[in-house]
C-alpha cells in the first residue's frame, strides 16, 4: 500500500484526461461548482434578517464605506466618530472599500439607499466564491489532473459552506485575502516554472499586503520559497524567480503609493503596509533580482552562499528601519486591554485557550492542517515532487503555527491543505477503483477523504463532547443565551434622532453605533483606538463621583448601558461599587438623565448633565 500511495504523481494529468471532458473543462466546472455553492448559501441563509454580517468588522467595514462615499479622502483613513477627540486612524484599506463602494452606487440606481448597501453586501462575498473556487480548481488540476481538480473543489466547497467569510453581508476583508492566498498557491503548483504564473502570484502578494498584515507572514514564506527554489535549481529557475522578484517590486511599490498618503511615507506600522514592510519587501526582491541576472550560473554552493548574502541584507533592512514588525503588533497593549477585551476575542485565542473553551471545535482548528502537513512530509522523505511538496508544508506550516497563536490562522491553514489533501485523495480513489475488491484500500480512502474535512472534525468534536442529542440542543441553547439585544437598531433606536454627541459604550456595542447613529463613540473593538477603549472602561470602573470627572474630561454626552454585554459583565464583576455596577443596581447618580426607551429595551441611555 505504502509503495503505491508513494508512486510518482507525473502520471496524474494523463490519467485525469481519461475523465469525460464535459467534466474536466477548466472553466466550466468550476463555474458548475460555484453557482452550486452560491445558491446553497443563499439557501442556507435565506432567514438572516440584517444584511450586515454579526462580526462587528463587518459594520465598521460599511462604516468606513459610508464615509468613503460622502466625500471622505482617498488617502484620508481617520474614523473621526471613534475614538477621543480627534477620531481614530485606522488601519484598513481602500482595496476593499472601492469594490463596495462601487457596487453600492451601481445598486442605487435600482433601490433605495438601504436596500442598495443590502444589495451590494448580499452580492459581495458571494461573488468572492467564483475566484476563489477557480483559484482552488486550477490549483488541484495542476497537481493531479482531472481527479485533483475535482477532489479541490469538494473540499473547497466544504471549506467555504463552514465559513462565516462567505455568507451574505460578511464584507470584512478576510473573504478576499483567502482568495488572494488560493490564487498564489495555484501560481507556484506550476511545475513547468513559467514566469507568467510567478508575476501573477507576486501581484497577489503585493494586493494582500496592501489589503492588510494578516498574510505577512505567507508573503514572506513565499518569498523565501522562490528564492530557495531559484539557489537549488540556478538558471532552470532563474527566468521564474526574474520574473516573481521584479513584478513584486514594482507591484507592492505601485501598493504603497496608491494607498499611503506622502505625509506618512515615512512611518513605520507593522499592522498595515507602511514603510517597514514596503522596505523590507523591496529589498528582499532587489536583492533576488540582482541575484538571478549576476549569479544564476554560479555552482550551488555559491548560489546558497549568496542568498545567505541576501537574508542578511534583508535581516540589515528589518533591523534598521522595521525591529518593531518583528514582536506581535498587539504586544504593547495595555493589560486590562488584554484582560477585558483580547483575552474575550474569540478568534485571537491561543491554541490552549481554544481546548478549554472550544473543544468542540479544537479539531476542526487544528487537525487538517497537522494531517496535509504529514501527507507533504511523506512525500518529501519519499523523494515525490520534492520541490512542489516541501513549499506547501511551509505555507501550511507557517499558518497553522499562527493558529497556535491566534486561532484566526487556521482558517488560512485549512484552505492550504486542500491542494496536498486533494492529491491524496485523487490517488486513493484511483487504487481503490483499480482493484475493487481490495477492501483495506477502499476503508483507508473512506477514512481519509472523512479526516480531510474540517467540518466532520467539528461535528466528530459535538458528539464526543456532549452526545448526539445534546450536542444539537446545547447549541441552540447557547445561541439564544448569546443573543443579548445590545446593538441592534431597535435598540439603539432611542437616541439615533439625537443632536450628534459623545457616547461612552461597550467597545462591542462601537461599530453598531457608528452604523445606526450620527453620534462619536468612545470605543471600539480595535487595537487602533486603545486610548478610547480605556477611557470607557475606566469610567465604568470607577466610582460614581470619579466616573464624573472622566466623563468631563472625554467630552461624553450619553451614556449606553447594556447590562447583558460581556465586557459589561467583567467590569460590574471587578468593580462593584463602580458606576457600571451602580446603573445595574438601578442607582442613577444625579449627574446622569435617563433617556426614555421602549420597556423592553435591554440597553438604558442616560444623558450626561455634569454639576456646576
Amino acid at each position: 500500500m505504502v509503495q503505491t500511495l508513494a508512486m510518482s504523481l507525473e502520471a496524474a494529468p494523463a490519467a485525469g484526461r481519461q475523465a469525460s471532458s464535459r467534466w474536466s473543462h477548466p472553466v466550466i466546472v468550476p463555474l458548475i461548482y460555484s453557482i452550486l455553492l452560491i445558491i446553497g448559501q443563499l439557501i442556507i441563509h435565506r432567514h438572516v434578517t440584517d444584511y450586515v454580517g454579526p462580526d462587528n468588522d463587518d459594520a465598521m467595514r460599511l462604516v468606513e464605506v459610508r464615509d468613503f462615499l460622502a466625500g471622505q479622502g482617498w488617502f484620508d483613513m481617520m474614523q473621526y466618530r471613534l475614538g477621543l477627540d480627534g477620531g481614530t486612524l485606522m488601519h484598513w484599506s481602500r482595496f476593499i472599500d472601492l469594490p463596495i463602494a462601487g457596487l453600492i452606487l451601481f445598486f442605487r440606481m435600482f433601490f433605495s439607499a438601504e436596500g442598495a448597501e443590502a444589495a451590494a453586501l448580499t452580492v459581495w462575498p458571494l461573488m468572492l466564491i467564483m475566484p476563489l473556487m477557480f483559484f482552488m480548481s486550477t490549483a488541484g488540476r495542476r497537481m493531479g489532473g482531472v481527479e485533483g481538480m475535482h477532489f479541490s473543489l469538494i473540499l473547497t466547497a466544504l471549506f467555504v459552506l463552514i465559513s462565516a467569510r462567505f455568507v451574505p453581508g460578511s464584507i470584512d476583508h478576510d473573504n478576499v485575502q483567502l482568495g488572494l492566498v488560493a490564487l498564489t498557491v495555484a501560481m507556484l503548483v506550476d511545475e513547468s516554472h513559467r514566469p507568467r504564473s510567478f508575476v501573477i502570484a507576486a501581484i497577489a502578494l503585493a494586493v494582500q499586503l496592501g489589503i492588510g498584515a494578516e498574510t505577512t507572514p505567507f508573503v514572506a514564506v513565499v518569498c523565501m520559497a522562490v528564492a530557495c527554489l531559484w539557489a537549488w535549481d540556478g538558471e532552470v529557475f532563474a527566468p521564474a524567480a526574474r520574473a516573481f522578484s521584479l513584478t513584486l517590486t514594482i507591484a507592492v511599490s505601485a501598493a504603497f503609493f496608491s494607498l499611503v498618503p506622502p505625509r506618512f511615507y515615512a512611518m513605520v506600522t507593522c499592522d498595515n503596509l507602511s514603510l517597514g514592510f514596503y522596505s523590507i519587501i523591496s529589498a528582499g526582491c532587489v536583492s533576488l533580482l540582482l541575484s538571478t541576472l549576476f549569479a544564476s550560473r554560479l555552482s550551488r554552493s555559491w548560489r546558497i552562499a549568496v542568498l545567505a548574502g541576501n537574508g542578511i541584507a534583508v535581516a540589515a533592512t528589518i533591523l534598521a528601519i522595521a525591529p518593531q514588525c518583528l514582536r506581535n503588533p498587539l504586544a504593547d497593549l495595555d493589560p486590562m486591554l488584554v484582560e477585558f477585551w483580547l483575552s474575550r476575542v474569540t478568534e485571537a485565542q491561543p491554541i490552549l485557550s481554544v481546548f478549554r473553551s472550544q473543544p468542540d471545535a479544537f479539531g476542526a482548528y487544528y487537525v487538517t492542517g497537522v494531517l496535509a502537513m504529514l501527507v507533504c512530509l511523506f512525500r518529501i522523505l519519499r523523494g515525490d515532487r520534492v520541490r512542489l511538496h516541501a513549499v506547501l508544508w511551509a505555507l501550511i506550516a507557517i499558518n497553522w503555527a499562527i493558529a497556535l497563536i491566534q486561532v484566526r490562522g487556521s482558517e488560512f491553514s485549512n484552505l492550504l491543505a486542500i491542494a496536498p489533501l486533494a492529491l491524496l485523495l485523487a490517488e486513493l480513489r484511483r487504487i481503490s477503483a483499480a482493484d475493487s475488491e481490495n477492501v483495506a484500500a477502499a476503508f483507508f480512502y473512506i477514512v481519509m477523504t472523512l479526516i480531510s474535512v474540517p467540518a466532520v472534525w467539528a461535528v466528530g468534536g459535538a458528539i464526543g463532547n456532549k452526545g448526539i442529542a445534546n450536542s444539537f440542543n446545547s447549541t441552540a441553547t447557547n445561541t439564544a443565551e448569546e443573543e443579548v439585544n445590545c446593538a441592534s437598531k431597535e435598540a439603539l433606536a432611542p437616541i439615533a434622532g439625537l443632536e450628534p454627541g459623545v457616547i461612552s459604550a461597550p467597545s462591542n456595542m462601537g461599530a453598531p453605533l457608528l452604523r445606526f447613529t450620527p453620534h462619536r463613540t468612545l470605543s471600539g473593538p480595535y487595537h487602533r483606538d486603545p486610548d478610547g477603549m480605556l477611557t470607557e472602561l475606566n469610567i465604568g470602573l470607577a466610582k460614581p463621583q470619579q466616573a464624573e470627572a472622566l466623563l468631563r474630561e472625554a467630552h461624553v454626552t450619553m451614556i449606553a448601558f447594556c447590562k447583558g454585554d460581556p465586557q459589561t459583565q467583567l467590569v460590574l464583576e471587578k468593580s462593584p461599587q463602580g458606576l457600571y455596577a451602580q446603573l445595574s443596581a438601578g442607582r442613577v447618580p444625579i449627574y446622569l438623565e435617563p433617556i426614555p426607551v421602549p420597556a423592553q429595551s435591554e440597553v438604558e441611555f442616560f444623558r450626561f448633565k455634569p454639576q456646576d
